[in-house]
């Protein structure tokens, strides 16, 4: 229950974070610092709802996380509503551009309320480090087939649509790197389901990044930022054995060995680590292994925080697609290279790929449900089930979708204090999977 009402609030927030109004507002560092804390929550929460049943302290850290999500879907609810107020008055006139006291007393309001919501959600994420809960990546698609959720090097989907642009400019910044520092740090920075694992596979087999390079690593990091066991991997990565090292220094010394006077391409994929001696122990190693100039670790990470951390080179930010190559991204899946489209499903396909907002991870979700799917009445029932939930964040559970729909109304609370979508629909206003508006 909780994953699923997170999920909704988390795309409303990515929303208000990609607004103009945001910043006109001046919750824009709030909404940011929101984003981080719920992205970090959002994945342990898995590992919550297990230990709940024989913890009451997990029990109470839940239930408070909850509480707190429900009065920052109402905070968001009334961002909704009056941007739609401001849109609607005068739709010829920047909303940047306006003065009105209403908008002055709003910006207050809304302000004062993002601090303190803000806050809360701060010390919530604080009082998880006591249970030590487990990262059960909430946003990464899951299936069951007894494999982890590590990533590999390999390009396991050949469609890469939209994003040649943003691997230009990355590829772009690597071959660059050759006349700058002995070690360049350059974080590739977005939320969860844009495709930032994606773009660096690409970017790792580029030709000629792979020509530029004497060497290529490739990594899998997440939440737990060991040392130990990113330089074990580095070493296997590279030597191809597994080096059976017991202690940190046998490993530096090893690690030395394969980098020293080699120009190497590393790339650390999903990092969370925010915990700066963390990462200076590595980077300290990495120097000390004295590489060629042009060295270069390419970071992937949901977190901004991640970014400022590493005291990098400038974050290159992941944006969402665009609605052409959403569609082109979508027709691939959905339809297939042979298949002709219907008429009639187009106009329901161009309304769920832009309940999807961009979101790469959404779309071929979606598209593939959809692929064996010929009527007009199956699209439908698709396009209804999401009516009322965002996307973006979709997890791949195929069967559980729907549950946890249903599971989200349900947790509502007392049947006087109904969903906010309700509420919207009934005054003909946006409903949470469509703030676009804001």
């Amino acid at each position: 229950m909780a994953d699923a009402l997170l999920g909704i609030v988390f795309q409303d927030l990515q929303s208000v974070v990609q607004s103009q109004l945001a910043t006109y507002w001046g919750i824009d560092q709030q909404a940011q610092k929101l984003s981080s804390n719920l992205t970090i929550i959002r994945a342990v929460l898995r590992d919550a709802e297990r230990r709940k049943i024989a913890s009451h302290a997990v029990k109470d850290w839940l239930q408070k996380l909850i509480d707190a999500a429900y009065v920052l879907d109402d905070i968001l609810d009334e961002c909704s509503i009056h941007s739609r107020e401001v849109l609607s008055e005068d739709e010829h006139t920047s909303c940047l551009a306006r003065a009105h006291p209403k908008d002055i007393l709003f910006r207050f309001h809304i302000g004062k309320r993002m601090k303190n919501i803000t806050q809360r959600f701060h010390d919530i994420n604080e009082e998880r480090r006591m249970f030590q809960l487990r990262d059960g990546d909430t946003e990464k698609p899951i299936v069951d087939d007894g494999e982890d959720d590590q990533t590999t090097s390999v390009i396991t989907e050949p469609i890469f649509c939209g994003r040649d642009e943003d691997r230009e400019k990355v590829v772009k910044v690597l071959l660059e790197a050759n006349n700058n520092e002995d070690l360049t740090i350059y974080p590739i920075v977005g939320m969860g389901g844009l495709g930032k694992t994606a773009l660096a596979k690409h970017v790792f087999h580029d030709h000629r990044v792979c020509k530029h390079f004497d060497l290529t690593i490739w990594v899998y990091v997440s939440v737990d930022f060991n040392v130990k066991e990113i330089l074990q991997s580095i070493i296997e990565y590279a030597t191809g054995q597994n080096p059976n090292l017991h202690t940190l220094e046998t490993m530096r010394k090893k690690v030395e060995e394969v980098l020293q006077s080699k120009r190497y391409l590393l790339v650390l994929d999903d990092v969370w680590n925010e915990d700066q001696e963390k990462w200076k122990h590595l980077e300290g190693m990495l120097r000390f292994a004295r590489g060629a100039k042009g060295a270069t670790v390419l970071v992937t990470t949901r977190l901004e925080e991640v970014a400022s951390t590493m005291e990098t080179h400038p974050a290159y930010h992941l944006k969402e697609l665009s609605e052409h190559d959403s569609w082109s991204l979508f027709k691939s899946y959905a339809s297939g290279p042979n298949k002709e489209e219907k008429e009639e499903l187009v106009a329901i396909g161009e309304d769920i790929v832009k309940k999807c907002v961009g979101s790469p991870l959404a779309i071929k979700t979606l598209g593939s449900l959809l692929r064996d799917q010929t009527t007009v009445t199956q699209w439908e029932n698709i396009k209804c089930t999401r009516d009322h939930r965002p996307v973006a964040g979709i997890r791949d559970h195929r069967t559980d979708s729907a549950l946890e729909d249903q599971e989200c109304k349900q947790a509502r609370g007392p049947s006087g204090h109904r969903h906010p979508t309700v509420v919207k629909e009934q005054h003909g206003s946006v409903s949470a999977g469509n703030r676009s508006g804001i």
